[in-house]
């Protein structure tokens, strides 16, 4: 086996298992839990495009259309952006409704704001403290069928495949570097965010401003860039020098550095 391949099979054991920590302190999976889903976007799922997550067009972003917005409840106040699910409709309670041995592995790309105007078990679908998924409409068709508008769930934390490394977008002005970080597999979920001119001798802490966009205040221009990330099971990846010194302000750039 050579060297390349042994750190791929070392990296999927080590996502593998750091999930199932997550899951279950005792190493086990996590039972499947109880929810409803629902969907939104259309049946071209173009309007899911963009969301809460900062991503812009999730196809560019890695994501495509097996997607959903989270309820305040699983949303952690945008922590959760990037993570996966897998999804499978409840046949024991909707046995109508469910497409039989059908299941699906979701990102989560957008919030389900709550409707406080509506009832938690009519209309408020999204409202605290319940756990809901708005699926995009050809992700939820995968488990289910379109005319039942709502259905049970059960869902559980499960592991991102992504094509290819991690997307950095930059985007922002002089002094203000906006950093979208996309397409991050194993975890999917950003905790910090390091970057470093190559005028400079150390590494600096980058701060989320919102989603999966992650800032620094620092004038970076004319130097060449790198990134260090931190997903939430606790790896770090590092993209040495990814953006020549010639970058500008919206685009964006593909590392070869993945969990």
């Amino acid at each position: 086996m050579d060297s390349l391949l042994k750190k791929k099979v070392w990296r999927l054991l080590l996502c593998v298992g750091l999930l199932m920590i997550m899951e279950d302190p005792r190493g086990a999976s996590a039972a499947w839990l109880n929810a409803h889903a629902t969907f939104y976007g259309g049946d071209d799922s173009s309007g899911t495009m963009g969301g809460a997550c900062g991503y812009g067009n999730l196809y560019t972003d890695g994501y495509g259309i097996k997607t959903a917005a989270l309820s305040t409840a699983l949303f952690n106040d945008r922590k959760s952006c990037g993570g996966c699910y897998e999804i499978v409709c409840d046949a024991a309670q909707v046995p109508q409704w469910c497409l039989k041995s059908t299941s699906i592995t979701i990102t989560a790309t957008n919030f389900c704001p709550p409707n406080y105007d509506l009832p938690s078990n009519n209309g408020g679908w999204c409202n605290p403290p319940r756990p809901h998924l708005d699926m995009s409409q050809p992700a939820f068709e995968t488990i289910a069928k379109y005319r039942a508008g709502i259905v049970p769930i059960l869902y559980r934390r499960a592991r991102c495949e992504r094509d290819g490394g991690i997307r950095f977008t930059i985007n922002g002005r002089d002094y203000f570097e906006l950093v979208l970080i996309s397409s991050v597999a194993c975890a999917g979920e950003i905790w910090s965010v390091w970057i470093k001119g190559s005028k400079a001798n150390q590494w600096e802490a980058m701060s989320r401003n919102w989603g999966s966009n992650w800032q620094s205040l620092t004038y970076f221009n004319g130097q060449s860039l790198s990134f260090r990330v931190q997903a939430s099971d606790g790896q770090i990846v590092t993209a040495l020098d990814l953006v020549p010194s010639t970058w500008q302000f919206g685009q964006s750039f593909k590392s070869s550095v993945q969990f």
